[in-house]
């Protein structure tokens, strides 16, 4: 902003200087017309004239004796000089004044040196100025970044143990080489960095230019690709270039996918622009040359479609993987986040991270934002736990929409249909226990059923997945034995969904049918065709496609009639759990044991203006969170809700 200010400056006061230099300074002499001059001549008035080609300048003495100057442009007039002479006037002649030849020269050639001036200007401006100017388009887009920019340190990054010592590794090896080299080791050329999205691969790579006491140049994969071909293969060439000379250096590229996927898919064979772009970055990285002071350090949520070439030994050796936290972890992150937020002391670390399954570093990082702008909202002075509370329903189940205008109609259905998906999962052994159940529309759903696990899982058993079909069936057989075959609606779609989905992984990907047995009969792989994920699936007989629909509709359909009897025979809890949705509007786990047990509920003040109110009971949030949510599903799968 400082270097675009001061060039318009500068070219402001340039443009000042050349409208000086071509202005005739004023004077105030009077200008006299041509026959006024000759009628002053003729009369005598006149006394003294300075002549310069048809420029003419003097003094008259007007009526009153008083002398005046004058000037006046005059035709070409042969008997005007006879005339001054013969009524005896001084007359002076000066030669005409030279224009200097430098400043002819500029007189000429400005309005080209102008046009030039301003057409470099836009081709800097459209290039990006610098590296990128209008002839830098082959020029490495990588920013070489120091220790005082922005500086992050692996004290900034946790919940990933292991990928940070992998890459505490490379940094040894570049600050002391010997170590490792003594007993003929290598270290890796190329290390890439999996995971899903947000859990905290850029952030790593950031730590790892924060602790390397080495150059560390960082670029996008999307910085190679050009619509020019040939571009992006002398980016990489000048970005290993410069690397050399700042060698031994790291080079990390964020979202290596955008130019390294698998050369010849997609429509028409492929992309020449970023398969020649790939082709130079592996020559790069094992090639002729060897480069055994420049480390890759990559990062992308898609390893699938990378080049194969790309993932050999010699280039990428190491696939760190940085995947979802565990308990531990998340609980390290949330401290992080934490550093700079002035908390209260009913906040429990440790409770809001069994609190949050599944949840990536961002998603975490998330929850800490939006639980300190709650707490600002009601110009608290610090962040309580009922705070972090309403954030993760906020960010799990959505934002409440109370303006949503729903008839007692619909609202008594909801009850009913979220009283039914409770009942249901409280009646399934192998059910996660209930976090919290609601009828206030969140997000797209009228209601919202939360079960959190107790404990970190890896996997689920063939009992669970058939409590979990029941449990999203148990809505719709609400519906039904409360208010009838035709006035059940379309608020189980999503429940519809799932189960469906549940009950087809079962049969074609997981071998639960004792029909079909343990072989796989979809394929995971898909393509990407016009911007459409196709699936594509193995030839199976029409014989096999029929049983396999006649399983998937067995697994439901015992699941609906299952979840049926356990709403028959407990039809008497499940109005006490409707009356009390519909009176409270939101239950947690431990209030909807005690509607069951026929105990009152203590009232709790859900206003949100009342803030001191909200704040006094933070620790009873925070009681029934630790009561609840001794939670944890493993992998990237959070908390299951059903709508």
């Amino acid at each position: 902003m400082g270097k675009n200010l001061l060039l318009w400056v500068v070219i402001g006061l340039t443009m000042m200087s050349v409208f000086n230099m071509f202005t005739v300074p004023s004077s105030k002499q009077e200008v006299m017309t041509y026959s006024a001059f000759i009628d002053h001549i003729e009369q005598g008035m006149v006394e003294k004239v300075t002549m310069s080609e048809h420029q003419v300048s003097g003094q008259f003495r007007n009526l009153s004796g008083e002398m005046k100057s004058f000037s006046l442009h005059t035709p070409d007039d042969p008997n005007l000089m006879k005339l001054l002479l013969d009524n005896q006037v001084e007359v002076d002649a000066k030669a005409p004044a030279e224009v200097p030849f430098l400043l002819s020269i500029l007189i000429s050639w400005f309005p080209m040196l102008l046009l030039i001036g301003v057409w470099i200007f836009f081709m800097r401006q459209m290039q990006g100025g610098g590296k990128g100017g209008a002839m830098g388009f082959g020029k490495s887009k990588a920013k070489l970044l120091t220790e005082n920019s922005n500086r992050v340190t692996f004290e900034d990054v946790a919940g990933c143990d292991e990928a940070k010592l992998e890459v505490t590794e490379v940094i040894e090896f570049l600050r002391e080489p010997s170590k490792f080299t003594r007993l003929g080791g290598k270290i890796p050329k190329g290390i890439l960095l999996v995971g899903p999205p947000g859990t905290g691969k850029t952030l790593l790579g950031r730590a790892i230019a924060g602790e390397a006491e080495v150059p560390f140049f960082s670029i996008s994969g999307s910085d190679f690709v050009e619509m020019f071909v040939g571009v992006g293969a002398s980016r990489v060439r000048d970005m290993f270039q410069q690397a050399k000379k700042h060698a031994p250096c790291i080079v990390f590229v964020d979202e290596i996918d955008a130019m390294g996927r698998h050369r010849g898919a997609g429509v028409g064979g492929g992309n020449d622009e970023r398969e020649q772009t790939l082709n130079q970055m592996l020559v790069e990285m094992d090639g002729f040359e060897a480069n055994e002071s420049v480390i890759i350090v990559a990062a992308t949520n898609r390893p699938d479609v990378l080049d194969p070439a790309l993932l050999r030994p010699g280039r990428f050796d190491r696939q760190v993987v940085v995947g979802n936290a565990d308990l531990d972890g998340r609980a390290q992150i949330l401290k992080v986040h934490m550093k700079n937020v002035p908390l209260s002391s009913d906040v429990n670390v440790k409770v809001i991270a069994r609190g949050t399954p599944g949840f990536s570093g961002a998603e975490l990082a998330n929850l800490v934002n939006e639980a300190a702008l709650n707490a600002a909202r009601f110009d608290r002075d610090k962040v309580f736990a009922a705070d972090f509370d309403e954030a993760k329903d906020k960010v799990m189940m959505g934002t409440e929409r109370r303006s949503m205008a729903m008839t007692e109609d619909q609202k008594k259905l909801t009850a009913y249909h979220e009283g039914g998906h409770a009942l249901v999962a409280i009646h399934c052994p192998a059910s996660d226990p209930i976090h919290k159940m609601t009828i206030i529309p969140r997000g797209q759903a009228l209601g919202m059923v939360m079960r959190l696990p107790e404990r970190d899982e890896y996997s689920q058993s063939r009992e669970k997945m058939h409590d979990n079909i029941a449990i999203a069936m148990g809505g719709r057989v609400a519906e039904e034995l409360i208010f009838g075959y035709d006035k059940v609606t379309s608020g189980a779609s999503s429940d519809i969904q799932m189960a469906s989905n549940l009950a087809k992984n079962m049969v074609t990907k997981w071998g639960l049918s004792d029909k079909l047995g343990p072989l796989l009969y979809a394929e995971n792989d898909q393509e990407v065709f016009l911007g459409r994920s196709i699936t594509q699936h193995q030839n199976i007989s029409d014989e096999t496609s029929r049983l396999i629909d006649s399983e998937v509709r067995r697994f439901v359909d015992d699941a609906y009639e299952r979840a049926k009897k356990i709403l028959t025979d407990n039809i008497d809890e499940l109005h006490k759990l409707a009356q009390a949705a519909l009176e409270y509007e939101t239950l947690s786990g431990d209030e909807i044991t005690q509607v069951l047990a026929g105990k009152p509920i203590r009232t709790q003040n859900n206003n949100a203006d009342a803030s001191s109110a909200k704040a006094d009971s933070s620790s009873t949030s925070s009681d029934e969170v630790v009561a609840l949510d001794d939670d944890i599903k493993p992998s990237d799968d959070k908390a299951e809700q059903t709508h």
